[in-house]
């Protein structure tokens, strides 16, 4: 093995590395995301009911709550497609027969638009809140 080809070898190897970071890094803002949207939700829906003196009722399927666990499980599960990724072009590049695969890329594309479009209904048919209280309190009246 000459230094040229040890050298390109090696610059495949940190090329990879990189790429697994970058999955990794896209896993975490999932993850990120997920969480914040879900504790954010249940934030909002806790002001509504204290504003409002009612309790909220959040629909049971197409909530915040079950659009950020989708997202941190997709997250979850970026990081092991990450790691098998990661190992197959490790041993791709070690044998010489490197085949980049796109389907991965467009799977979590998929999995990322069609979790963004769940998202667009919470966004426009969330109840307005009416922040005119619903009763006055009994010593202020004259």
């Amino acid at each position: 093995m000459n230094k040229n080809s040890k050298i390109d070898r090696q610059r495949e190897h940190q090329a990879n590395e990189r790429t697994f970071l970058a999955w990794l890094r896209t896993s975490l803002a999932l993850i990120g995301f997920g969480f914040a949207i879900a504790r954010f939700s249940l934030f909002l829906r806790q002001f509504q009911a204290t504003v409002t003196q009612q309790e909220v009722a959040a629909h049971p399927f197409l909530n915040s709550e079950n659009l950020g666990l989708s997202l941190v499980v997709v997250g979850i599960a970026v990081i092991a497609v990450a790691a098998w990724r990661y190992d197959r072009v490790f041993w791709q590049i070690e044998r010489g027969d490197y085949r980049p695969n796109r389907l991965l890329i467009w799977i979590l594309a998929g999995v990322v638009m069609l979790l963004g479009t769940l998202s667009i209904p919470l966004l426009l048919w969330r109840e307005r809140v009416n922040m005119a209280p619903t009763s006055t309190p009994k010593n202020s009246q004259r």
